[in-house]
């Protein structure tokens, strides 16, 4: 007889229920959560949209509605991120670009008619009602049992003396002691249900959410859009950069060489007639070549920095934050390297992020970790924090909308917290592998 394969087989069993009770425990703890945050945050920014919408005819809402929308869609981006760091549940953004240079009417007006903006504005009342009850129930299928097993432990006693019916433990009328151990029986059963069903109501609730911001197009349909967009996106940032590349070269290093050039003709003419004028023209040509190759290398690094195909996006982002104004953090946890697309949108996108936080924030110190997590079939997250003044949103032609359509190539998700006064968070994530 193979004890010891017995003892693997009970330590397999004894393993799969710590983990399902632990998965369960921890579902139940983020359903709390978002029960407690979801109505509280869904009824102040509803009450705030409605105001605002209705007070744009009297010209206040013209300038109050954009950001009352930029914190309902910040909110909703919050959601859609731990939709797919919880549950694996995506939810991709399809909000319209603000046009560049509109006025806050043409703004207010432009954001009002986008089909994801009025999908933000009618989940708000979704989620303060049906989210709130699916956000609940897993709580309450985790902790509820423990009143019924606290009533047969003795708490029974509290409320009646055992001559009539003193408590109601869901439809147990708790009278006495036995009446106490009903209550008990039917908490384990609830308690047992909750065990196994608070992952799978936990992604019920974001389920319910994807049902309201996710597009009523037909998943083809809609993903045929967004990638129309974002390849939109691709050739309009490709031609940009096309350009600034030509510029560069036309401005910097071309300049520089074709005067060198010219001082080596006029060198070849002096070198007999004034030596010392020759050797200073030559030293000064030197300098030209010593400028312009350190402009093609910092041209080169704009494009795709060596140390980011050499090393990878760990040490690149390093490297970039040894060169920002005031003090970076860096956390990197990477085993393995990450796709050489993704890696450079990761890096650019972390780029925007910090250069956007040196110019508008006021920070005094900035933390960025980067991380690679194995669920979902792999998923790199990016967190920039800042201890500046906050404010920061996406939308109406800001850098951060630009990182967002960025990620948006590789199906990544962008979410913005930042209050005023601080801190502000920006959360980048990829669906990718490791190599």
């Amino acid at each position: 007889m193979d004890s010891n394969g017995d003892d693997r087989t009970d330590n397999r069993a004894d393993d799969r229920t710590v983990g399902r009770v632990r998965a369960a425990a921890l579902a139940g703890v983020r359903a709390l959560l978002l029960a407690v945050v979801a109505p509280a945050g869904s009824i102040v920014l509803f009450v705030l949209a409605v105001v605002s919408i209705v007070l744009v005819p009297l010209g206040i809402g013209i300038v109050t509605t954009p950001w009352v929308l930029a914190a309902v869609r910040g909110f909703a981006d919050w959601r859609r991120l731990v939709a797919a760091r919880w549950c694996g549940v995506r939810i991709p953004p399809a909000y319209r670009p603000v046009p560049k240079g509109a006025n806050p009417w043409g703004r207010c007006f432009h954001l009002l008619a986008d089909p994801a903006v009025r999908r933000d504005l009618l989940w708000l009342p979704v989620d303060m009602t049906a989210g709130f009850v699916t956000a609940l129930l897993p709580a309450v299928l985790l902790a509820y049992p423990f009143e019924g097993f606290a009533l047969a432990a003795g708490l029974w006693r509290v409320f009646t003396d055992g001559t009539y019916v003193g408590w109601w433990y869901g439809f147990v009328p708790v009278g006495g002691q036995l009446s106490a151990l009903g209550a008990a029986a039917l908490g384990a059963a609830l308690l047992v249900t909750g065990v196994h069903t608070a992952p799978f109501l936990l992604r019920v609730h974001f389920l319910l959410t994807r049902s309201v911001l996710a597009s009523g197009q037909g998943k083809l349909a809609e993903r045929v859009r967004v990638l129309t967009e974002t390849r939109r996106d691709a050739v309009d940032t490709s031609a940009a950069e096309l350009r600034r590349i030509e510029r560069d070269l036309h401005d910097g290093a071309q300049a520089r060489l074709v005067a060198m050039g010219m001082d080596l003709g006029t060198i070849d003419a002096l070198i007999e007639k004034d030596p010392a004028k020759a050797r200073q023209l030559l030293a000064q040509a030197r300098r030209s070549s010593a400028e312009a190759l350190t402009e093609l290398r910092d041209l080169v690094r704009g494009i795709h920095p060596p140390v980011l195909a050499e090393r990878g996006l760990g040490d690149a982002v390093r490297a970039l934050a040894l060169r920002m104004p005031i003090g970076t953090e860096v956390d990197v946890a990477l085993t393995g390297r990450l796709g050489a697309p993704v890696e450079s949108a990761a890096y650019f996108a972390v780029s925007e992020v910090l250069t956007n936080a040196v110019k508008h924030s006021g920070a005094e110190r900035i933390w960025v970790d980067v991380h690679h997590a194995p669920v979902h079939g792999g998923m790199l997250r990016v967190t920039v924090t800042d201890d500046g003044r906050g404010g920061a949103t996406v939308g109406g032609g800001s850098g951060l909308s630009g990182v967002e359509r960025r990620l948006g190539t590789f199906d990544g998700v962008l979410a913005v917290s930042s209050p005023v006064g601080g801190p502000t968070m920006v959360t980048m994530e990829i669906p990718c592998e490791l190599s």
